[in-house]
């Protein structure tokens, strides 16, 4: 092997590494992101429960696995969405 050869391998590798990098940090970010999401749609859902019963109606919306990964995912409209699920079923 030739100096130009292993220079153009190492070239090649340090570009491959860094694009891995990258793609590894913005996962991160990503699950970082719907870890967040799903915590504050805990506490949104905690606290709306709290006023629907203080009102007298009885909560739609339980904390349970499949609530938490759809507000982590969705976010506010995902929140939004489960309690109009749950008022449509409650008709």
């Amino acid at each position: 092997m030739t100096l130009q050869t292993i220079g153009i391998a190492a070239a090649a590798a340090a570009c491959i590494l860094l694009l891995f990098a990258g793609a590894v940090k913005r996962k991160a970010e990503w699950l970082l992101n719907v870890f967040l999401r799903g915590i504050l749609g805990i506490i949104a859902i905690y606290f709306v429960n709290g006023a629907l019963e203080s009102a007298g109606i009885a909560p739609l919306v339980g904390i349970n696995p499949i609530t938490v990964l759809t507000s982590g995912i969705l976010g506010f409209p995902g929140i939004i969405a489960i309690y109009g699920i749950g008022f449509y079923n409650s008709l």
